[in-house]
């Protein structure tokens, strides 16, 4: 399925920002779209109901470039306000930025070339954090997108399903809208949902080594990802994860394709447990409702399946079993050591080979496979 250079003029690009509350960072994130070596651009700003500036910034920028336009909304969150957007923007191939990000000037020719050449229906590329001043390249989303990959499908590859982000991808108009694809709304985390019933429905999918994002990681209490300790959070955190199982199921149900099973099996041990981590670390000062609400939600997600057997590491797989088995003082003593050590966790000897040493359980009322070393980690320290 190769589609060759177009002839003619370049294709217009449609960009969805939705915007609430960003006017400190909306500027930044504007001018790095404009500057895009990708010059064709229709691009469908949201005012999401923002109770600060950013309307009025957003407005001046639709003042002096064509490129840019503004619909004002009343509040309906991200998921909302990119649905709102969608109805309004143009474009052969469609994408999103969040407005208190920074896309880097040859992102979007990047990836519209790469559809351009193969005609696949999305193209993603790698990511930078951007954190107190700095950014940083994550390893696996590093690992993720290398090497290049051209008309992939998701059996070949389908630890890309861990590639969350709405906002690093580029898709054909045409296949989001024959494929029917929205966002959730009334939940955080609405990318998972979406992104995973789009790479499943794919027509092959660009896999891209270049750095096409800079996601700004922010520390003022206002970003989703601060707020994992809140039981809302909590709640959303495993709806989208239930929402985008259920596609993967159904793709599972639909296929005569033998690797369909394993497809599901990575989706759920490495996929979905990814980022339990983070709310592991925050056991310690969640109360009785939040520790239910996160022991119930991995018992329906994993059911009688042991997160021993996840792509966790080692003391986040401890973490994890003491979870299942409700063993809530024991895994927030296990969170606040692995927290407060701050440095890799020491390796003793066990009966079963090396293991992680955790001085604050009785390790031997423990599973041998929840402490033990996988062949992989044997060698050197192991990272918490």
């Amino acid at each position: 399925m190769v589609f060759g250079r177009r002839r003619g003029p370049a294709p217009l690009l449609g960009i969805v920002v939705p915007v609430y509350d960003v006017a400190d960072y909306l500027p930044a994130c504007l001018d790095s779209i404009l500057a895009q070596t990708h010059a064709e651009l229709d691009v469908v700003v949201v005012d999401d109901g923002s109770p600060d500036a950013s309307g009025d910034i957003a407005e001046g920028y639709a003042a002096r470039d064509p490129r840019v336009r503004v619909v004002h909304i009343d509040n309906r969150g991200l998921g909302g306000a990119r649905n709102e957007g969608l109805r309004h923007v143009r474009g052969d191939y469609l994408g999103f930025a969040d407005s208190d990000d920074v896309v880097p000037p040859a992102a979007y020719a990047t990836l519209v070339g790469a559809l351009e050449r193969s005609g696949s229906d999305i193209a993603t590329g790698s990511i930078e954090r951007w954190e107190a001043g700095s950014r940083t390249e994550p390893p696996w989303m590093r690992r993720l997108h290398n090497p290049a990959r051209t008309d992939l499908s998701l059996l070949d590859h389908p630890e890309l399903l861990g590639d969350v982000f709405a906002w690093n991808k580029v898709y054909r108009r045409s296949f989001w809208d024959d494929a029917g694809l929205t966002w959730p709304e009334g939940v955080h985390y609405e990318d998972q949902p979406t992104t995973t019933r789009a790479l499943l429905e794919a027509d092959g999918v660009d896999v891209l080594p270049d750095v096409v994002y800079h996601w700004r990681i922010r520390h003022d209490g206002t970003s989703i990802t601060q707020q994992r300790a809140s039981l809302r959070d909590l709640e959303d955190r495993f709806a989208t994860k239930r929402m985008a199982l259920s596609s993967v199921d159904a793709y599972v149900a639909a296929s005569s394709d033998p690797r369909a099973a394993e497809l599901r099996q990575v989706f759920v041990d490495r996929v979905l447990a990814g980022d339990l981590h983070r709310y592991f670390l925050e056991i310690p000062g969640g109360d009785d409702a939040w520790w239910r609400l996160l022991r119930d939600g991995i018992a329906g997600l994993w059911g009688d399946r042991s997160l021993t057997d996840s792509g966790l590491t080692p003391a986040h797989r401890l973490i994890g079993w003491l979870v299942q088995q409700d063993r809530r003082a024991d895994a927030a003593a296990v969170a606040a050591y692995v927290r407060d050590r701050g440095r890799p966790l020491d390796r003793v000897s066990g009966p079963g080979g090396l293991r992680i040493d955790v001085p604050v359980i009785d390790v031997a009322t423990v599973d041998p496979a929840a402490l033990s070393l996988r062949a992989s980690e044997v060698a050197g320290t192991v990272a918490p």
